[in-house]
This record gives C-alpha cells, structure tokens and sequence, in this order.
C-alpha cells in the first residue's frame, strides 16, 4: 500500500509541477525579452556551429507551385497567380441608410502571398483593412443559364489572423440592364450566395438563392438548412480551406468543405421558406365563436367546502413544548456600541449629524446560549390547510383548441423545377469584417465535376500536401498543443505513467504475508514449516504404499511359481501313461490325417 500511495503522490506532483512551470515561464517571458534579445547574436553562432559539428535532419520533401490550368470548359477561372487586379472591379459605391463616414466601400483590396505560405509563387486576393465596407467584382466569360447542366462554384478561403466578425462569402450577381460593377453594393441582385460567415460563437456556411414568385414577380430569399457539421474549425485554425456548391438540374445540391460534403439536400423540400407555399393557409377573417370552450378541467360546481376547513389557520405556529435554555441573557442586547470607536476629526455634526458608535456583536452573549427577548421557535401548523379550492373534474362542453378555417391559398403556386434560377453573369465579394488579411484564392464556376476536381487538385490540393510536409510530427504537435494549453501537461503525464502504475500495481501487490517476527511471539508453526511437514508425511505414505505393492507382487510371483512347479510334475505323469496305452492311435491317427483318406466337410 505504500508504494501505490507513493506512486499516486509521485503522478500528481508532475503534473501540478508541469503546470507551474509553464505558469512560471509565461510570468518571465516580459523580463527574459531582453536577456534574449542581448544573446541572440551569440545563440545564432552557437545555432550555427552546432549544427556544423552535429549531423542534421533530413529535409523535408519540397512542393513546388505551378499555377492551375482548368481542363475543360469554365466560366469563370482565377488564380491571381499574375499578381495584378486586372479583370476586377473595385466599387465605389455608398451603402444606403447609412451615415457617410461609413458608408462608402472603401476598403482595400490586394494581391498578396499569403503570411506562412508553404508554397513560394502562389498568390491570392486579400481584403487587407478592417472595420470597413469591402466590395469587388469581376464578369464571367459568359452568362450562366441554368438549364441541363449543373452548376459547381468553388473557391478557397484561409482566416490567416482568424476572425472575430465577419463573412467570407461569395455572391454571384444576376444578369440585369441595370448591373454596374462600379456600383455594386449590398443591394446589387444576386442569384445565389455562397461561403463562410462568422460572428460572435454562430459559424455559418451559407447557401442562399433567390426565388422569383411566379405569381407577383417579387423575389424571395431561399435558405438551406443549417449543417449537421461542426464548423468551428474551418474559422480558427488558420488554414486554407476549400468551400464548394455544386448544385444539379433535379433539383438536389451539396455543399462540400475540403471536398467532403457538410451539407445536403433538395431545394424543394430543404430550403426556409419553402419554394412552394402552402395549398391552404388559415382564413384570416375567421373568428372564435365567444361560447367556444377551450377548458380541458373545470372547478367541481357541486364541490362543497368542509365544515372543519380552517382557511385562516396559520402555516406557522409557536412551538408550545419548546424550553428557554438556562443562562439566556434577557437583558442583554445583541448588539452593543463599539467601546473602542472614536468620533472621527472630520465628523461635522452639523452636516452628518449626531455620531454614534458603530455597532459590533455584544461580548457577554458569546458565552452565553442567547441574548435579548426570548421568543418560543416556530414550527410547522398541523392544522393549517391554506385557502378551499374545489377540485377539478373533466369538462363536458370541451371543444378543443380553437384555430381559424382553411381556405385555399389565394398567392399558391408550384415550381418544380427551382433550379432554374435567374442567370448569373458576375461573380462578387461585398463583406464586412472585424478581421483583416482574409485570403480568397483559385475561384472557379463550371459545370462538370471533374474539371472542378483537377482544378482543387492543382490549386488547394497543393497546399494542402505543402502544409503536411512543412507539419511537425506528432510529439511536435502535442508539444504545442501544450503549450497552448497547460493542462495538457497532466493529460500526458498521467498517459504515460497510467500503464507503468498499472503494471507495478499487479505486480508487486499481493496478499501480505506475516513476517517471520510475529511468529516469534506465538508458539504456532511457521508456514514453511508447515508445508514442509506435509510433503514430507506425503512422501512417506507414498513409499510406505509402494513397499506394500512390491511384497504383494514378490508374494504373488512364488506362488505362481509354485504352482508351476506342480503343474509340470502331473503332466509329465500323464504323457508317460498316454504313451503306454495308446501305441497304435497314433499311426491310426496319421492315417486319417492324410488328404486321401479325409471327408469332404458340409457346408
């Protein structure tokens, strides 16, 4: 038992000594900035030399970038692998009902290599500022008309400084007379928007398009239900990450991060509001009748009260059979003037009044029972039975809960085919953020599958096999992890040494035996003496059984001998009388042994 205890105490010590350290190491981090920055020459000769005189590792494998080329037909590509903005259109617009100082677009865009690029050479589109309205746009090569193809949008998105507050989503502007890219703004029709959006703990992946009523022409906004998924991840952990919508002529879509799918379903039967309205809606006109009952329980009427029904009984009464404890000060109070309290030099009492002593606890009663006027305990009235109410009974005249009328919907229609959207010709970004530096990269609509795989392939598919060659390996990575967070210090801790505790457990515990030293004091026999007088009485009785078999054997032996002795003797005797007898029975028997004179045998 010592040992489990010291071995328990030895595990909670390392981790709470782990932790500290770490607490004591980020408290010296401000006083050791100047050590550090006095010796960093000297520690990059020391860098140096060590690694001049010690074998190094093995580099890791290097990903060289080559920018994507689509393989087939596209409508819109970009990579901005050119480092310029050619193609794109920066608004210059002003959001409406919102004060000048803000309301203009005026935040910045640019062409940039990402922060911790693995990949030298590979651009993207950053909306460097913050707090500010950010609009840009660029035209398709082509309009987009959904008819018989599906429709794929796909681009890459990395919060390279996380993000607070804020989208990352895209919007793909209908194709209108009145669409100006100069102009774009928040209210610029769109057909469908698509990506990330963030703010406070909400994570968000959108899909929303707009639906134009058949029957008035209005457009209504159309939002896919929320992912089963967990996106958290996709906005914190500062890496490129894939977003792709693919949406089909029958109506079904998915929506993929990373090209697994996060979300899916069908547009006529996933979508809030539903594309459809209702075939019947409630009459609005309709109204509840002033005798319609909606009471499931009324109060008893033939309920009468009971005589001996006290309704001003108190709940509380004083305890009659309770006692003053002996030695209860009755004239003292419990609270007196502080003896030691002193009118302060600055006490006005024209202006703060007469001034009294402050108020402590009255010394005499600590030793006493209780101080002041004693008053009996209250406890619980047995006759208190609080206000009469009948009881409930079922109401006969129930009607149910009242709900107004169906009436056909006047505004029904049915579009079965909601994937004929209205056409698309631009694609935009039109955001707000609390976060800068927000990289957006290898845009691309298409409609067959495979051109969108080639192009991920190529673009984030690169990225991807760069960050997990440039990646630390798994003791790394638990490294830093806890380094972020200390209490992962013990996690290790008790994972590595939970199995040796284990095993020393089941090892060294057992059933404890008394030493030899208790057995001193009592005339009882030691267990190995014990044992040894048993073996040796077991042995004994063995040899004793073996001595009896072998004189049982030894006996047996002679007697069979004799009797083989006697037996031989009477034969002699016998065959020599045969002889004398029967001289001529043996040529009569030679001769019936002979083939000739034998009978043939029946069968």
């Amino acid at each position: 038992m010592e040992l489990k205890w010291l071995l328990c105490v030895t595990l909670l010590a390392l981790g709470i000594l782990a932790v500290q350290a770490h607490d004591t190491d980020e408290d010296n981090d401000a006083d050791d900035v100047v050590d550090i920055e006095d010796d960093l020459d000297d520690g990059i000769e020391d860098v140096e030399e060590s690694k001049s005189e010690t074998s190094s590792a093995p580099p890791a494998p290097k990903v060289t970038y080559r920018p994507p080329v689509p393989t087939g037909e596209v409508y819109f590509a970009e990579s901005f692998d050119k480092g310029t903005l050619d193609g794109w259109v920066l608004s210059r617009a002003k959001k409406d009902d919102t004060d000048d100082e803000i309301a203009k677009y005026d935040g910045k865009w640019e062409v940039q290599d990402m922060k911790e690029t693995k990949l030298p050479g590979d651009k993207g589109l950053v909306m460097v500022t913050r707090a500010k309205h950010h609009a840009i746009s660029s035209k398709l090569s082509k309009p987009f008309v959904f008819d018989t193809k599906p429709l794929i949008i796909q681009y890459e998105v990395n919060f390279q400084n996380g993000i607070e507050c804020g989208g990352a989503y895209v919007k793909l502007l209908s194709k209108t007379p009145e669409l100006n890219l100069d102009q774009f703004h928040d209210k610029t029709p769109y057909t469908i928007m698509f990506g990330p959006d963030k703010c406070g703990e909400d994570y968000k992946l959108h899909f929303i398009f707009r639906h134009k009523n058949p029957k008035t022409g209005k457009y209504e906004e159309k939002h896919a239900k929320r992912p089963d998924a967990d996106l958290k991840t996709y906005f914190t952990d500062k890496k490129t990450h894939l977003y792709t919508l693919v949406l089909n002529p029958d109506n079904s879509f998915e929506i993929l991060v990373d090209q697994t799918v996060v979300n899916s379903g069908n547009l006529l039967n996933d979508m809030s509001p539903p594309v459809n309205p209702p075939r019947e809606i409630e009459d609005p006109n309709d109204q509840k009748p002033e005798d319609w009952d909606e009471r499931p329980k009324i109060p008893d009427p033939d309920a009468v009260k009971p005589d001996d029904w006290d309704e001003d009984a108190p709940a509380k009464i004083a305890d009659e059979n309770a006692v003053k404890p002996e030695g209860w000060l009755d004239d003292e109070p419990e609270y007196v003037a502080d003896p030691d309290a002193e009118k302060p030099e600055d006490w006005d009492e024209d202006m703060d009044g007469e001034w009294e002593a402050p108020q402590i606890a009255n010394p005499k009663c600590e030793t006493a029972p209780g101080c002041g006027t004693w008053q009996r305990p209250m406890i619980d009235n047995p006759n208190y039975k609080g206000k009469w109410k009948p009881p409930m009974i079922d109401n006969v005249n129930y009607q149910g809960i009242w709900k107004p009328r169906k009436i056909p919907n006047p505004d029904f229609f049915e579009d079965l085919e909601p994937f004929k959207m209205t056409p698309f010709s631009a694609v935009g970004l039109e955001l707000w953020s609390m976060t800068s530096d927000i990289f957006f990269d290898n845009f691309i609509i298409c409609t067959e599958r495979a051109v969108a795989d080639d192009w991920a392939s190529d673009g984030w598919g690169l990225k991807k096999a760069a960050d997990g060659a440039a990646e630390p390996g798994v003791v790394g990575q638990m490294m830093a992890a806890a380094e972020e967070r200390p209490w992962l210090w013990v996690v290790y801790i008790l994972t590595v040494a939970l199995p040796v505790f284990l095993v020393v457990l089941f090892c060294c515990s057992g059933k404890k035996q008394p030493s030899a030293a208790e057995y001193k004091k009592t005339d009882a026999p030691q267990p190995d003496v014990v044992d040894d007088e048993k073996e040796e009485e077991k042995d004994k009785g063995e040899k004793e059984e073996e001595e009896e078999e072998e004189d049982a054997n030894e006996e047996k032996l002679e007697k069979q001998k004799s009797d083989a002795d006697l037996g031989s003797a009477s034969q002699e005797e016998e065959e020599e009388e045969e002889e004398d007898r029967k001289p001529a029975s043996e040529e009569e028997e030679t001769v019936n042994r002979s083939p000739r004179n034998r009978k043939p045998r029946k069968d």
